[in-house]
């Protein structure tokens, strides 16, 4: 298994739904950061009054830091992974290929079909995949403004390793 394609793959997701990301993303990523900051989690705001009027035993004091501490880390890798999903929507929303060229260059050809939104296709492994390609943010590379018909055969390039990774090649769609 190639890393790179594994990489385009995982960015792709957030490039083939470019719409929800932004949405997801955007009211996501305040309440991460927030959660992330010292003093924010549940019962931290009683716990340091506790510790200030000397009310907590010696055992419990030490209790309770760690697993803030990990936590803080998880919501901090959390909201930095929601702001590179909401920076690749927004550019996938704009009509920057971040990864369309590359499955494009280095994906494997086949013929599919178009029914509305969905595209199905059959891989070089016989497996049947039908995945869609949505009006925001169309899996469609060179040209993203191509009109493609219901109905009427396509041509897709697919990553081998992941098919799930497409672009509808429209230099050989008919016009």
């Amino acid at each position: 298994m190639n890393p790179m394609d594994t990489l385009i793959w995982l960015l792709n997701f957030p490039e083939a739904h470019g719409y929800a990301m932004v949405f997801i993303a955007g009211f996501s990523i305040l309440g991460l950061f927030a959660l992330s900051v010292r003093g924010v989690a549940p019962g931290g705001e009683l716990r340091a009054i506790r510790e200030r009027e000397g009310l907590l035993r010696p055992e419990e004091r030490s209790r309770g830091l760690v697993g803030g501490s990990i936590l803080r880390i998880v919501f901090r890798v959390l909201a930095f992974l929601m702001l590179g999903s909401l920076i690749i929507g927004i550019l996938s929303l704009t009509g920057v290929p971040v990864t369309r060229a590359y499955i494009y260059d280095i994906g494997r050809a086949t013929t599919a079909t178009m029914d509305g939104d969905w595209v199905t296709f059959t891989t070089a492994d016989g497996v049947e995949y039908t995945l869609e390609s949505n009006f925001f943010t169309p899996a469609v590379y060179p040209d993203r403004d191509v009109s493609l018909p219901s109905g009427q055969p396509v041509v897709v390039r697919y990553l081998p390793s992941h098919p799930q990774a497409f672009v509808i090649d429209s230099a050989q769609t008919p016009r």
